[in-house]
This record gives C-alpha cells, structure tokens and sequence, in this order.
C-alpha cells in the first residue's frame, strides 16, 4: 500500500480487480492493527471484535509472536517439510501433541488451511479403519474445497451451485436446543440415520465442531458429546472434533471438547495457531496418524517454517498470560450484558456463550424465532459506523458472534461493548412490538 493512499481509491481497485465471489463484511480498508485494534486508510480507529474471523486471540503483532516469525525469517522461510526438516515444525509437533486431550500418545502434522485440515483428518480416518463413509452435522462448517464443503451443513452462501459433492458423506441434526433439537432427539436422529441411510460398519469418522462456528455459535451440549463418543466407540467410528474456531483458548479451555471430558480421535485446529500466519494442523492418536503410509500426507507449503514459529510463540503467551483463563472472564462480563440485553430487547431471542465465544441471536417475533436477518445486518454496520467490528454467523444469519482477542484490555472490552449495546438498541427500536 503506497502511502497517502486513501480508502476510496483502494475500494475502486477491488470493485475492479477482485470478483464477487468473496465477500468483505465491511467497506473498511485496514492499514494497520495492534492489540484488539483496527485503523483503516483514512485513519480511523475501531475496536476489532472478529479477529480476523477467530485467527488473532493473542493480539494483532503481539511482540512475542513478531520476534519469533523476525528470528525465523534469518535463518530460513522454506523449505518444505517433505524435503527438509526444520526445527519449529518438529516442536511445534511435540507442544501440540502433549497439549492435546488424550490418554495416549499423540502425533500431529500440519498443513496451511482448515479445509486442508479437515481433509487430511477424513484422509487419515478412511485409512485407519478402512471404511469409506463420514457423518457431519446441519449447521456445521468445515472449509470450502470439495470435501471440506460437502461436509458443511449450510447451502447460502457456501454451497450454491458448486456440486456435484463428495459421495458417502451424510449430515444429522445437531443439538440446537433454542431451535428445537435436544441432545436426546439429535442423538436419536442420529441413530436413526445410521439405520437407514448408511451402515455402521462402513463409517469411517463423525466430525463435529464441539461449537458451532458459522452456524451460530451453538455448543454441543456435555451429554450429547458424551453420547455421540459412546456411540461411535460402540461402532468402531472415529470421531474429529473440529477445533478451527473454538479452539486455542477461545472457550476458556484450550480446546472447547475438554469441557465436555470426551477425548477425540483426531483435533483439526487452525486460524489462532499461529496469529494470522498461514498454518493448519491435524493432531490424534498416534495410532490413527500412523495410518497412511509415507507419501500419503503432506503439501508443499504445509507448516511453514516461519508459521510454526509463530505457532511456537503462541502456545507460549497462551501459557504465560493464561489466556483460557483470560478467556472466562471475558466471556462472564459479556454473557452479563448480553443477558441484560436479552431481558431489556424482545429482538434478542437467545443468548450462548463458552468463554469468549459469544452468540447473541436476534429475531424478529420470540415466539415464532423468525429470524432477524436484515436487522443483524444493519446492526453490523451500525456498530462499524459508531467504531467496532463485528460480524454475524448462523444459518439464518441473525447470530451476532464475539471473536475479540484474548488479549483485549478491560477497558477496550467495555468500550466495544458499550458501542454494540448503543446499535443493538437502536436496531430494536426499529422492530415492531
């Protein structure tokens, strides 16, 4: 970006070079960040409360982090994995694999993206057990290459028209109590599924996000998760916990399935791995990932040597700062004002929050749970216009989502929540009684 350049003349290059199939949640164009802050090219400041969509919990250019990706860029930026090896992949590997839950060992390998991640999970599963078909959940995102997509349980925007899609890929309902699927009828549905539509014995993995990213943040609730591990150890079926967005601290726990006791096969993780540099990973049962022969996994630039350095120095500030714990605290004061919200505006139906991963669902009538699509919407820019960045998630799109970095101080907590309880009340008043 040239200096002087101003946001309107970069705005013209991506009307003119950058097609429509990606979408930008805000006309902002950012020219720097630190912390849980944004200033666009204009100047202008606003509190971040999205993260890069989850990817910056321990800060934008957290020192730590930037002098470990300034050290690694000395001594080498790549190499590839497959031809070479390199010391941060290799502790990187070994911090993951004892942070993982689990009562064995565990052995990890990285890649660049989720999708990727996701990928190499079902990859790995179909090895280990020989057996073809995956299960996922309605709601669910997993990524946007062809089997990542025909595992996320969503149509609009990610589905469209981009099929055919993977064969032996089937979807259940996933416990979303507020719109009417228990833990016992999802479970039950879900055993209903396995008695017709697709055999048992020939499902290789059940791959859940332990809560629901894009589809609203919904967490899974303890007994379903705990019913889902008993009955896919019943059949010999892995289960993946799809760890891209809860993971890493967001929750209050390193990895949002630890709040439920149940310990996964296989954990695919991204976005906050690494502080906004490129890097994925698959982390399981030693056992499970031994499955492929050699050859079978990999990718060129697959754990970078300057993303795992970066991955390296994020583990440590997780550590050192207690950013879990960091994380439960932010999460209490904003279930707080989310919750007075609730009881103060008909427009807020539901309020589900683990930690730091909050989702404030709007809709138009509490009885009936019509969505407020177009409200959310203009909430959004409302609170982007008074300084904050925000963004929405859900099938309906109506779910206000927090994704602030961990690291937010309280006084910026409080400000940016104070600007999204200013545009929620103005946004309600506009709803008819």
């Amino acid at each position: 970006m040239g200096k002087g350049d101003g946001s309107d003349e970069l705005k013209a290059l991506r009307e003119r070079y950058v097609p429509r199939g990606i979408t930008t949640a805000h006309p902002v164009v950012v020219d720097h960040a630190q912390g849980s802050e944004l200033w666009d090219a204009d100047g202008r400041r606003y509190i971040d409360f999205v993260g890069g969509i989850g990817v910056m919990n321990v800060g934008h250019n957290h020192p730590r982090v930037m002098e470990a990706v300034r050290s690694q860029l000395e001594r080498v930026t790549h190499t590839s994995f497959q031809v070479v090896m390199y010391e941060s992949y290799l502790r990187l590997a070994q911090r993951l694999s004892e942070l993982a839950p689990g009562d064995g060992p565990n052995k990890a390998i990285f890649f660049s993206t989720g999708a990727e991640a996701v990928e190499n999970a079902v990859k790995i599963a179909r090895a280990f057990t020989g057996r073809p078909a995956v299960i996922s959940f309605r709601g669910g995102f997993h990524g946007r290459t062809l089997l990542a997509l025909s595992l996320t349980g969503s149509v609009q925007p990610y589905k469209q028209n981009f099929g055919p899609y993977a064969a032996e890929v089937y979807q259940a309902p996933f416990p979303y109590e507020y719109r009417g699927w228990s833990s016992e009828r999802a479970l039950a549905s879900l055993e209903e599924l396995l008695e017709s539509d697709v055999s048992p014995q020939r499902v290789a993995a059940v791959i859940i996000e332990p809560v629901l990213g894009e589809g609203g943040f919904v967490p899974a609730p303890r007994e379903f998760l705990q019913g889902l591990r008993a009955l896919t150890e019943k059949h010999g079926i892995l289960l993946i916990a799809d760890e891209i967005q809860s993971g890493f601290g967001r929750t209050g726990k390193f990895f949002a399935i630890e709040h439920s006791g149940v310990k996964p096969d296989l954990i695919t993780v991204a976005k906050s791995l690494a502080a906004g540099f490129p890097l994925s990973g698959v982390v399981g049962r030693a056992d499970v990932m031994d499955a492929p022969t050699p050859g079978g996994l990999g990718g060129t630039y697959g754990g970078n040597p300057i993303a795992c350095a970066a991955g390296l120095a994020v583990l440590d500030v997780m550590r050192d700062e207690r950013l879990p714990e960091r994380a439960a605290r932010i999460g209490s004061v904003v279930e707080e004002r989310m919750r007075s919200w609730q009881a103060e505006h008909d427009i807020v139906g539901d309020v589900r929050v683990m930690g730091a991963m909050a989702g404030m669902e709007l809709v138009r009538d509490r009885k009936t749970k019509e969505p407020a699509d177009t409200e959310t919407a203009r909430m959004l820019a409302l609170a982007r216009d008074n300084g904050l960045i925000l963004l929405r998630s859900g099938v309906h799109h109506n779910v206000i989502r927090t994704l602030m970095p961990l690291t937010i101080p309280d006084g910026q907590l409080d400000e940016g929540l104070d600007l999204l309880g200013s545009a929620l009340a103005e946004i309600a008043a506009t709803v008819p009684l």
